[in-house]
């Protein structure tokens, strides 16, 4: 999953999944956008059945339907999304690509040769529990933006990392502010967040925390914070 911003929302795109179940040849697609349960997936999600749920509701009464793009890029629309669905399995989907477009016309090729065949979801996340030793993300209820056909090539490299952060430091920055002391574990996490690498944060949680012998307080970390960045 990556991070894009969309009219000034903060959208995940979560990984590319290879079930496309069929494909006419009027542009007729059908496929599974995301599964539920099971295994964390390789960016440690576990989507929860009924997390769609509310989404799907708002766009029926909306008389709305996800939107359909071209590798996540809101500049490329390639067909329209017909029917949206949860079932057993995952989130089903039935869409149509316009096939008077280019870029359908050349992603309809390139899924009939079998060249892509992933389909990824783009959402925000509404609500969700993070397990605090296995660090899996459970997405329990999501609202659907968009799902797109997508090469896994593209997409490879995509993280998580970056949408996960930016959620756990708004959190933490919160805790702070109401003055409640950070873990190590948390204050590495928070760093990260703020833009800090890997190395960074580890570094400045285990000479920051460690030395001290205790969490920090909102003031010790505001403080080393600002050291940090000069």
């Amino acid at each position: 999953m990556i991070l894009r911003k969309d009219s000034g929302l903060q959208i995940a795109m979560a990984a590319p999944l290879l079930d496309i179940k069929a494909l006419r040849e009027n542009g007729e697609i059908e496929g599974y956008g995301s599964t539920f349960g099971g295994e964390p997936d390789s960016y440690g999600d576990v989507i929860a059945p009924g997390a769609y749920t509310e989404s799907l509701a708002d766009h029926k009464a909306a008389g709305t339907m996800p939107k359909m793009f071209w590798q996540h890029d809101s500049r490329e629309p390639i067909g329209k999304w017909v029917e949206a669905k949860e079932d057993d399995k995952g989130l089903f989907l039935r869409g149509q690509l316009n096939m008077g477009v280019q870029r359908a016309r050349e992603a309809y090729e390139l899924l009939k040769a079998g060249d892509i065949d992933g389909l990824s979801i783009g959402y925000r996340i509404r609500e969700y529990k993070v397990d605090a030793e296995t660090q899996v993300w459970t997405l329990q209820k999501l609202d659907l933006k968009e799902v797109s056909v997508v090469s896994i090539g593209a997409n490879s490299n995509a993280t998580v990392s970056s949408v996960k952060a930016l959620k756990a430091a708004t959190e933490l920055t919160d805790k702070l502010k109401a003055g409640d002391r950070l873990t190590e574990r948390e204050f590495e996490t928070w760093l990260k967040g703020l833009g800090f690498s890997n190395s960074q944060a580890e570094r400045a949680a285990r000479v920051h925390l460690k030395g001290q012998g205790e969490p920090a307080d909102a003031d010790q970390a505001l403080a080393f914070l600002q050291a940090l960045r000069g």
